[in-house]
């Protein structure tokens, strides 16, 4: 680092950095022939030194942290390197007590390996009329935490197959059912296989790229072209993306993929904060099936599987359309080399339809304004599930997350059993009931790091004195005091909201600036309460959860995912139900789709969406986009009064 300029304190791992942890691991002795790298990541700066680095350039350690797996012994170490320093600041051992580190990309090879040199699985398999394994696609799954695995000790995935006649078979449309398989991947053993019969495979392809399954491409789409002659309006720098009034430093993790710090906004000259960083720290995938080949299934795609890592190389035309700007990520593999994921992250312009617009009938008039808002996104792929994250910034000050779920569903075989907990999506093939539930942390600070929550609702007045007519309706709110009181659960029917402010920052009628977070409100865990999969994911049993910063809470579900005990992350954070009424604050927003699959999302699903709005209420003291200029375009005009 010394011979190098010292990039922002809050800007991702270089490539360059990657190999200095490496190095430095291997100096101080840390690293075995057998150890592999689960993650590698920005150990992010104290808020103090960062402030005092961004008041007059105070230098900021550079620190980076590291979970290792040692494959041979199943020995895991949370390591943190100074990179400033080129030293190992501290190497504390994982105890399997707390969880296993994240899934590693060649555990899935390894699955295979040892599952076909199994001769009772060969067995199981044969009994299906699958005489080569090699025609049986795997799909290494996180094991959880259930009764028959008491402790994280041994380090499990549970395994599924699917039949692959071919290469290009799209194996999701035959499921290999009955069987399922639980392998040590430290032993490298067969641990228990469970097999409850065999049942047929459904041999309908589901090749949806094959014309005898798709049809003809149709030829009725005429091209649609956007274009920007004069460029895009964004400026990228440094890291720091400026849009019309918006400033946002681009940030990027391999568990959590793109993240979004110091969003703030310039009014009036001044740039005001709104979110010191932004991230989908979780996301959760449970199933409804209670049957004994697949009650475990559920999945944490961000804390198990690391979205990050596993982001999509978009491309021109396809994932993004316009004028495209496109930003690498960087990674670590098993071997923590750096990995370039090319265009990982995409940012463009969209038209947004009609801003505001009025026509006078008192002086004619007649004014229209169209809105735009910036694009950043990225996509991911976690087995047959793709996910795209896609943050939109509004001319009006309005901040959107939009989640789009596509890709595959995955299967079984459809009979009685499953019939209650599966849709039948093709003769004989079952998608499982499940639901797509994210948590995305939102660090806060409108207009400032002390903040404060209100829960506002509507409120309808009883008719009677002071209502005669019946007419009537009002509004409530009352301030979330501590952590408990801020478990909240959506009301559509109350069109309840929470309201982020600043109660040290008043607008010109002397309220509070603030922000509002608006819930879709659908659905949030749906698995019984005393369940395991509700224990280790509690933060998806409430739409709302509030806290004091505390820089080690960086996620819902715990540090440590992968074959956690119940209880970590949010319930633990909460225990002391701390004050939040004027605080440092984090805001953590659970949201999803629950899938009750249909006919048309076979054999590839359309997209389904879910998310939030995060608006401007009372943050500004008008309407803050009366300059944007009236289009020119000669198929819109605006008339004066």
């Amino acid at each position: 680092m010394t011979d190098r300029q010292a990039p922002h304190p809050l800007a991702p791992l270089t490539a360059a950095e990657f190999t200095d942890v490496r190095t430095i691991l291997e100096i101080g002795g840390v690293l075995r022939e057998a150890t592999r790298f689960s993650y590698v990541g920005l150990a992010e700066p104290a808020k103090a030194d960062l402030a005092r680095h961004e008041r007059d350039g105070s230098p900021v350690e550079r620190r980076a942290r590291a979970l290792l797996l040692d494959i041979a012994t199943g020995e895991a170490h949370d390591v943190l390197v100074s990179l400033t320093e080129r030293a190992v600041h501290s190497v504390a051992d994982i105890s399997g007590e707390h969880g296993q580190v994240p899934v590693l990309g060649e555990e899935h090879d390894l699955v295979r390996e040892i599952m076909a040199a199994d001769k009772d699985w060969r067995a199981a398999l044969a009994e299906r009329d699958i005489t080569d394994p090699s025609h049986v696609y795997l799909a290494a799954l996180s094991a959880g935490r259930f009764e028959s695995i008491p402790d994280g000790g041994r380090r499990l995935v549970r395994v599924l197959a699917h039949w692959r006649p071919e290469e290009s078979t799209m194996v999701w449309a035959h499921p290999v059912d009955g069987l399922v398989a639980y392998v040590d991947l430290i032993a490298r053993e067969v641990v228990e296989i469970v097999d409850t019969g065999a049942l047929p495979i459904p041999r309908e392809s589901g090749d949806y790229d094959d014309p005898a399954v798709s049809g003809p491409p149709r030829t009725t789409q005429r091209p649609i072209e956007i274009t920007q002659p004069e460029g895009p309006s964004f400026t990228l720098a440094d890291g720091v993306l400026s849009w019309e009034n918006w400033h946002v430093r681009l940030g990027y993790d391999m568990r959590e993929g793109l993240v979004l710090h110091q969003l703030g906004f310039t009014d009036g000259g001044e740039l005001r904060p709104i979110v010191h960083r932004a991230s989908v720290a979780e996301m959760v995938v449970p199933y409804a099936d209670p049957g004994p080949i697949r009650f475990w299934q559920n999945y944490f795609d961000t804390g198990e599987y690391q979205l990050g890592r596993l982001a999509n190389s978009l491309k021109l035309g396809c994932d993004c359309l316009g004028d495209i700007t496109y930003v690498d990520a960087v990674v670590a593999d098993g071997r923590g080399e750096p990995t370039t994921i090319g265009n990982a992250i995409c940012i463009h312009e969209e038209d947004a339809g009609v801003l505001w617009k009025h026509t006078d009938p008192s002086n004619g008039s007649r004014q229209t304004r169209r809105q735009r808002r910036l694009v950043i996104s990225f996509f991911v792929t976690v087995g047959n599930y793709d996910y795209g994250f896609y943050w939109y910034l509004y001319l009006d000050g309005t901040i959107e997350l939009e989640c789009k779920a596509t890709g595959i569903v995955f299967t079984a075989y459809y009979d009685d059993r499953i019939a209650p907990y599966a849709s039948q999506v093709a003769p004989g093939l079952a998608a499982p009931y499940h639901q797509h539930l994210f948590n995305v942390r939102l660090d806060m600070a409108v207009d400032g790091d002390v903040n404060a929550v209100e829960e506002v609702e509507v409120r309808r007045v009883p008719m009677g004195e002071g209502n005669p007519f019946g007419n009537a309706f009002t509004r409530s709110a009352r301030r979330l005091a501590t952590e408990r009181q801020a478990q909240r659960m959506a009301a559509p029917e109350r069109g309840r909201v929470w309201h982020i402010v600043n109660p040290g920052r008043r607008n010109r009628l002397g309220e509070e600036t603030g922000y509002v977070l608006t819930p879709q409100g659908l659905p949030t865990l749906l698995a019984d309460e005393d369940s395991t999969i509700h224990g280790r994911a509690t933060f998806a049993s409430k739409h709302l959860w509030v806290t004091r910063f505390d820089e080690s809470e960086r996620f819902p579900a715990g540090d440590l995912v992968n074959q956690s005990p119940t209880g970590a992350g949010l319930p633990e954070f909460t225990r002391d139900d701390r004050d939040i009424d004027g605080a440092d604050l984090v805001v953590w927003h659970t949201f999803g789709l629950t899938h009750f699959p249909r006919l048309e999302d076979w054999p590839v699903m359309p997209v389904d969406r879910c998310g939030f709005t995060l608006k401007p209420a009372g943050f500004f003291d008008r309407n803050p986009t009366l300059d944007v200029p009236a289009p020119s375009s000669g198929h819109c005009h605006s008339d004066g009064g």
